[in-house]
């Protein structure tokens, strides 16, 4: 079967210190002369990040199997092919259903009915664990901001306390926030509270004119 081997490191450091191109050149020659595959050309991405596609090497990889130049894709591990579960679902969708994807570490083989059923274990897994993070995130940040801690950007009428980690009402902001309210109540347009604002040289913490949107926002905290 004709092979192009695909290399990845995100990083100078990685390069130098985590699994370098060298590394992976060498683990995918060592699986293709194993396992007798013709390895025509790896082709690797320098300095390029896993979260998307777009990568002019990953590109160049794919087009060698949709031109019937090769027959299958051999990675050293498989995120270097992509750290994106949608990705991933993407490229087998795509392309591994009708053309081969092999992974040395992960032990893949999508040409056998086990490399495609361990495959899907490993996407599924991966989606879990992405889900799971994502709820614990959640929970955490719930958690925090019930706690009156920060969570993000301090919200306009507060400010850190002293202890660094809760917050505090900022006077001024609160004062500001009184009056966008009150103006608002009075049934005064977005413009005028902002043409009011600036005449008063109260601005946004970086200097700038409060935009109509966020005098919307002030006016409904």
């Amino acid at each position: 079967m004709r092979m192009v081997g695909y290399i990845r490191v995100s990083t100078d450091r990685q390069a130098d210190e985590g699994y370098s191109l060298p590394a992976q050149r060498q683990d995918i020659e060592r699986y293709c002369q194993l396992y007798g595959l013709e390895l025509i050309l790896i082709i690797s991405d320098e300095g390029e990040s896993g979260a998307n596609l777009e990568r002019d090497g990953i590109k160049r990889a794919l087009i060698m199997l949709t031109g019937g130049v090769a027959e299958g894709l051999v990675v050293a591990k498989l995120d270097r092919l992509t750290r994106s579960v949608k990705d991933l679902g993407y490229l087998l969708e795509t392309y591994f259903t009708k053309y081969a994807l092999m992974s040395v570490a992960d032990k893949i083989d999508t040409s056998t009915a086990a490399g495609r059923l361990v495959l899907n274990i490993v996407v599924s897994v991966s989606q879990w664990e992405r889900e799971a993070i994502s709820e614990r995130t959640k929970k955490a940040m719930a958690i925090k901001k019930g706690n009156g801690e920060r969570v993000g950007n301090i919200p306009y009428g507060k400010r850190l306390s002293p202890n660094g980690i809760s917050l505090e009402d900022d006077p001024h902001e609160a004062e500001v926030l009184n009056t966008v309210k009150r103006m608002r109540h009075d049934n005064k347009p977005y413009h005028a509270i902002s043409d009011y604002l600036i005449f008063s040289n109260i601005f946004t913490r970086n200097g700038k004119p409060h935009t109509y949107s966020a005098i919307h926002r002030m006016a409904n905290l």
